[in-house]
């Protein structure tokens, strides 16, 4: 089954590579979408693909990399588009 989520993280999430292990994490599971910083200082992100990578996603997210202090993950559930070839790190 797909899935597609739309999530926020918050906590120590910026300047500790959070993004690119999201990338590398992505890759690993097969899920598409996007990360990126935002100005308030909190992680956002769009996952899409298998339910497991996607779980498996969010899972990587509550602990995000070892630098990471992870306080709180946002997620709202979204209908699977298919949007995504591949997984990109935004700036």
């Amino acid at each position: 089954m797909k899935a597609r989520v739309h999530v926020f993280v918050s906590g120590r999430v910026q300047g500790v590579f959070f993004r690119d292990a999201t990338s590398e994490e992505a890759a690993r599971h097969g899920v598409t979408g996007w990360v990126r910083n935002l100005p308030d200082g909190r992680v956002e992100a769009v996952f899409e693909g298998e339910a497991e990578g996607v779980e498996a996603m969010l899972g990587f997210c509550r602990r995000g990399p070892p630098a990471a202090r992870v306080t709180g993950v946002e997620v709202a559930d979204e209908a699977y588009a298919g949007e995504f070839v591949g997984f990109a790190v935004r700036r």
